[in-house]
């Protein structure tokens, strides 16, 4: 059987499921917090924040957030549908079940249950349209969640650090936007990142099996058997 030294899709790090774990833990313990607490101790730090993005803005320009604004509320599903749908017609449909975990299930499973239970105010006056509970920011989870389940099932190793640099990139830029609009606290999106995180390496470690059977599928040109 041939194989590949860096086979496709990417194997999990060694220590996924803890890290994983431990950053869903962290985010559930914040909710908590917000839950019991209407006031935080990192408040003062979202206001302070929020003022200062509210002095910026008015100078205008914030359409790139508008943008990204769009792309990740439920526009931005026609990206990772589109790849799933791409991964299937290519045969491989263990990737494509874990992208659609990741992208879509896992907004459904994980975050909307934090917003309720977490049950935090937006800011006030928010530029765009937004739903009830702001913690944690869904936008941001969505882009993170969107990175990871890219990196695993498209790129090798050379091409996914270039991957990894452009997707934080993409993060920051949703985590911007999201204050810049006023939709969210600073906290929120930090809240987005550590939970896309979390959830990506849990679901990356428990799609392992499927993901290494795919893999070595690909390195024997038998994938459709």
């Amino acid at each position: 059987m041939p194989t590949h030294r860096h086979p496709l899709p990417a194997a999990p790090p060694r220590h996924a499921l803890a890290s994983g774990i431990a950053l869903l833990l962290v985010s559930l313990l914040v909710a908590l917090w917000l839950r019991v607490s209407p006031r935080p101790a990192f408040q003062a730090l979202d206001d302070q924040w929020a003022a200062s993005v509210n002095a910026s803005s008015a100078d205008g320009g914030g359409g790139w957030a508008i943008v990204l604004d769009r792309l990740g509320g439920p526009f931005g599903l026609v990206l990772p549908l589109a790849l799933v749908g791409c991964l299937c017609v290519y045969g491989r449909w263990r990737s494509a079940l874990f992208v659609f975990t990741a992208a879509v299930g896992a907004n459904v499973l994980v975050v909307l249950p934090l917003k309720q239970f977490a049950d935090r105010p937006r800011p006030p006056h928010p530029w765009v349209l937004v739903n009830d509970g702001s913690y944690p920011s869904g936008q941001v989870f969505s882009a993170v969640i969107l990175v990871v389940a890219v990196a695993v099932v498209v790129f090798r190793p050379r091409a996914r650090r270039w991957w990894w640099a452009v997707g934080a990139v993409y993060v920051l830029a949703m985590m911007g936007s999201r204050t810049w609009l006023h939709a969210q606290w600073l906290s929120d999106t930090f809240a987005g990142v550590l939970l896309g995180v979390g959830t990506g390496l849990v679901l990356w470690r428990a799609f392992e099996p499927l993901l290494r059977t795919e893999a070595e599928r690909m390195a024997s040109n038998s994938l459709w058997l």
